[in-house]
């Protein structure tokens, strides 16, 4: 495993924050989510990073590399084109779960539309070993892989979080992104020592480390990325950076940005100033040493594991977005939570794709329809298309009484409903408008 350019510190790349982070003085890289992304047309505050020398890195959040499917090869040439086109030293994605169902099961294939956290078993690790060679593979840089925040436990795991964490490395020498946040998640959520975890990481293998905050209600911490870094993640931090001296550390911020833009440059520098304090001292410490080299010889995974984890992952995930019983062994009072979170996430998104709905329909008549909706329809493709669905939902129910408003959602559907945009061409606006009028009827 070759070393990786050291990043140094920097945050989280957002449209919104743009031109803070360019002012941002000390930022030495910043990182992008993949998706958002078009290779094409890079935003502008990227290329002037870029051009500025601020190294920056893509972030996925749809490969689904903890899912029983391998991954889509689509997906996989998305993510190797926004790494060239970026210049990007690596590529990061999760070990997660994000749509479970579909052909292997017999069953309709379901979109988290979040990151879902995959059973510590022998099982799910023979299928994320053989998914992430086949991303390896697929990807023209390297690939480091993030331990996600959960809001709950899998029944039977036969692994701790660093075990697991340390057998994929040695497995397929593929690099680890740690969250300390979501170290500090586990901690809360499923009773689990932070210190433990990093004492059982090959901390080597590490290529950068993310930090963020959250909130605690009813005794669940919620991994927002909306509030500032706590003191318990600090300090968790610490302890990573008293063992090995990583090559990069991030802030991560995704919504809720504080007043002050000033306020986020204060929270980066509090970051490096407790890396610089925590280093571990002299030379032999680990980041002295190889990481390991991954398996030369891996065997293929086996059918039938891929179809255990399939059912198990599809079980889950109907329970949680379609309202199926919960499978045995779980916590059905943190499901709940989880079921809840992800329906208040979907309606967020969806607000930021789509941000017509909710000013056509109002900022709380449209949550409180969407999360009445979202009981109803579980989310099967993008958000794009949940936006498109949920406005149809809403016409074909008769479920937006005001006239005006019903008439703006229906020209906002009829504009965007097929594959190409009606402006200017009234005769395939009107007959796509018959075609939902008869829908209608």
């Amino acid at each position: 495993m070759e070393r990786l350019t050291r990043l140094g510190t920097g945050i989280g790349w957002r449209p919104e924050i743009a031109e803070i982070v360019e002012a941002m003085p000390g930022i030495d890289w910043v990182e992008a989510v993949a998706e958002n992304v078009c290779p094409g047309h890079l935003p502008e505050s990227l290329v002037r990073l870029r051009e500025r020398g601020v190294t920056v890195v893509p972030h996925g959040v749809s490969l689904g590399l903890g899912g029983a499917d391998r991954p889509d090869e689509a997906r996989l040439a998305d993510l190797a084109d926004r790494a060239e086109a970026l210049g990007a030293p690596l590529v990061t994605e999760h070990i997660a779960f994000v749509r479970a169902g579909g052909e292997r099961t017999a069953s309709p294939l379901l979109e988290a539309g979040h990151l879902l956290p995959v059973p510590r078993t022998r099982d799910a690790l023979d299928v994320l070993c053989a998914n992430v060679r086949i991303a390896q593979d697929a990807l023209p840089v390297p690939l480091a892989v993030e331990n996600i925040a959960a809001l709950f436990s899998w029944p039977g795991e036969e692994m701790t979080e660093g075990q697991f964490l340390y057998e994929l490395v040695e497995r397929t020498g593929v690099r680890l992104l740690i969250d300390v946040a979501n170290l500090h998640t586990n901690h809360v959520n499923r009773g689990e020592d932070p210190a433990k975890a990093l004492a059982e990481l090959p901390v080597e293998a590490i290529a950068y480390v993310h930090v963020a905050g959250g909130f605690e209600r009813d005794g669940v911490w919620h991994d927002s990325h909306a509030h500032p870094v706590p003191e318990p993640v600090l300090d968790i931090l610490a302890d990573l950076a008293s063992r090995v001296s990583p090559p990069g550390v991030l802030l991560e911020r995704d919504e809720n940005f504080p007043d002050d833009p000033a306020e986020l440059g204060r929270e980066v520098e509090r970051i490096r100033a407790v890396v610089a304090a925590s280093g571990p001292a002299g030379p032999g410490h680990p980041a002295e040493r190889p990481a390991p080299a991954p398996d030369p010889a891996p065997e293929p995974v086996a059918e039938s594991r891929r179809g255990r984890v399939a059912l198990a992952q599809a079980a889950l995930l109907s329970a949680l977005v379609a309202g199926t019983p919960a499978p045995e062994g779980f916590d059905r009072g943190r499901l709940a939570v989880q079921a809840r979170a992800l329906a208040g996430k979907r309606a967020d998104v969806v607000a930021k794709v789509a941000p017509e709905l909710p000013e056509i329909l109002g900022a709380s008549a449209y949550r409180a329809a969407f999360l009445g909706y979202a009981q109803r329809r579980p989310m099967t493709g993008g958000y794009r298309r949940d936006a498109l669905d949920f406005a149809e939902d809403l016409l074909l129910g008769q479920r937006v009484a005001e006239p005006g408003a019903r008439r703006r959602l229906t020209d906002w559907w009829l504009e965007r409903s097929g594959p190409a945009p009606l402006s200017g061409r009234p005769v395939a606006r009107a007959l796509r408008a018959a075609r939902f009028a008869l829908r209608r009827g």
